[in-house]
């Protein structure tokens, strides 16, 4: 039987395998939330590779890994809160995070599609946040798309709550995302 095991992102391979799965995650649950043209010619397997080499370089988020094995199932990217323009998004986007400064933040999560409903995603996101609580912050937040029903009960089961924030998310055409913040206190 395969074995779990944590690992910290922190080569190109590593790298790629958090790409893929954010592409495969982001094709899974966003369809009709996001613009179907974004998915097909951003979403790309590659698409997240310089940012995380960028992250992995310059310290400014760790890159976490659950392998079943030899085989990457779940990923999430964590570390101090965001806060102000996140171009890497939207070149629109602007974070206000004033309220929660010196927190920490579960940036990404996404369970492989095949693999779904197996446990893996809840252990990542302890682990991310035993991470951050060790780290000293007093407190963890998250962005969700509101229509992501399954998400949001999935982290308030982990014991996130809604602050009441939404989070516009411009994307092509006009559209625009709703993201919710869900804090947690620590």
């Amino acid at each position: 039987m395969p074995e779990l095991r944590f690992v910290d992102a922190a080569t190109e391979a590593h790298f790629a395998a958090m790409s893929a799965i954010h592409c495969r995650g982001w094709r899974a649950a966003y369809p009709g939330f996001v613009p179907d043209d974004y998915l097909r010619d951003v979403t790309t397997e590659d698409h997240w590779l310089p940012f995380f080499r960028e992250d992995h370089a310059t310290g400014r988020c760790r890159g976490l890994l659950l392998y079943d094995g030899e085989r990457p199932v779940a990923c999430c990217n964590y570390g101090p809160v965001r806060s102000g323009p996140s171009p890497r998004q939207s070149e629109e986007l602007i974070i206000d995070s004033s309220a929660y400064s010196g927190w920490g933040e579960v940036i990404s999560l996404y369970t492989e599609p095949t693999h779904t409903g197996q446990g893996y995603g809840s252990l990542l996101l302890e682990e991310a946040l035993c991470r951050l609580r060790a780290a000293g912050y007093p407190g963890c937040t998250l962005f969700v798309l509101r229509e992501n029903a399954g998400a949001r009960r999935f982290y308030e089961r982990h014991g996130f709550a809604w602050d009441g924030t939404v989070q516009l998310v411009p994307f092509p055409h006009r559209m625009i995302c709703h993201d919710l913040r869900y804090i947690q206190t620590f």
